[in-house]
């Protein structure tokens, strides 16, 4: 029945006029929606234009928007989706998956225009695999590190150059909005704090390592108050571990919690301190909420063993010390101490991550509307080029 119903939706994408075919967004989860969601906003009303949003996930939230501008089709992860991306006729695509061409979904046979849109903040020459942006026209930078990376990586291999457009992060942007709108934080007077675990998944997090529980233990034995937000691949991959934790601790029950939905957002508004790994999040919530972050010195995500060439330290390793601090899992001592240090001075600790953000995000609070408008300039270019 799925293919089917794939089946129907690429002919339906395939009938349609070219006006709803010049600008194409696709998502390989609905998780893609947030950070589509400010540039679509702004093609759709600023700029009046139409769009087809393209969908392997037959639940993803554009189905639930009435936007008469956007046509919504759900095309499948399988066949469908692969011969809908070779022979896709459309002026410009817009993606936030990397590694385009390598695998099972290559660029068109057809001339496209294709736009990477990042999903993360952190480095592209480190957690990514060599060569995952090189198949892109144009990239939506989230800030001056992003230029700089994929500049050097360029001059490095020889590679094409690309249009590298100054963007932004439309996640944080939405971040920030959302948590001004909730009022002003009240850090915690006491030395009871408000803490947010938010590890990553799978080699490298600290909660799916055996260093977890005498991390959480040391935690909670010291009098704070922890919400332990699981990462989605790890509730998927170990089903049993947030019921297992609660039932390890459940002496502490009124002081730990575990959260699976990742779409509530309360215990981030009141945390005080998030303790992460090598999560993207730890970058989100510092940035967006102006709160320090305590990492925990497990191994690095790595998908590029030879991304020490460029020569240039990744992002998300160069700004944990400005940010907040590092610690060794093993040392439950230091791990306090360090709780207790940044903690201290929340004033000072907000206003100095401030300063970082506006130094290495673009675009703050106006990202969708810069992204927007170079999509609608490159369409733009692309008609042109195609009735010459």
């Amino acid at each position: 029945m799925r293919f089917f119903a794939d089946w129907s939706s690429l002919r339906k994408f395939n009938a349609l006029p070219e006006e709803q075919r010049q600008i194409v967004f696709y998502a390989e989860s609905a998780a893609d929606w947030p950070h589509f969601l400010p540039i679509l906003e702004s093609l759709t009303t600023t700029h009046q234009r139409q769009v087809t949003y393209l969908t392997s996930d037959p639940a993803d939230h554009v189905f639930a928007v009435e936007n008469p501008r956007i046509v919504p089709l759900c095309i499948g992860s399988g066949t469908i989706r692969t011969i809908l991306f070779k022979g896709l006729r459309a002026k410009l695509l817009v993606i936030t998956l990397p590694d385009l061409g390598k695998y099972n979904l290559k660029r068109s046979v057809y001339p496209c225009h294709y736009v990477y849109l990042f999903h993360s903040i952190n480095s592209t020459h480190m957690v990514y695999r060599p060569g995952a942006f090189d198949e892109y026209d144009t990239i939506l930078c989230v800030g001056p590190h992003h230029v700089r990376e994929i500049t050097t990586t360029e001059e490095r291999y020889g590679l094409k150059k690309k249009r590298l457009v100054p963007h932004g992060y439309g996640r944080l942007d939405a971040i920030i909005e959302q948590f001004s709108d909730s009022g002003p934080f009240e850090p915690s007077t006491g030395p009871q704090k408000r803490i947010v675990l938010a590890p990553s998944w799978g080699r490298g997090s600290f909660i799916e390592d055996d260093c977890g529980v005498p991390i959480v233990l040391a935690l909670l034995e010291a009098g704070h108050l922890l919400t332990l937000r699981l990462h989605p691949m790890t509730s998927r991959n170990h089903p049993r571990l947030g019921a297992e934790l609660e039932r390890r601790f459940h002496s502490f029950a009124e002081r730990f919690s575990v959260e699976t939905n990742m779409h509530d957002q309360e215990s981030l508004q009141q945390a005080d301190l998030m303790i992460s790994d090598w999560s993207g999040a730890a970058l989100e919530f510092a940035f967006g909420l102006g709160r320090p972050v305590l990492f925990i010195d497990m191994p690095r995500k790595l998908n590029n063993p030879n991304y020490r060439e460029l020569e240039l330290v990744p992002f998300e390793e160069s700004i944990r010390q400005q940010i907040g601090a590092v610690v060794s899992p093993e040392n439950t001592t230091e791990l306090l101490n360090a709780v207790n240090a940044l903690c201290a001075s929340p004033g000072e600790v907000g206003r100095k991550i401030t300063e970082l953000r506006h130094n290495w995000i673009y675009n703050i609070g106006n990202s969708g509307e810069v992204a927007a408008e170079t999509i609608v300039k490159l369409a733009d270019e692309q008609a042109e080029d195609s009735t010459r």
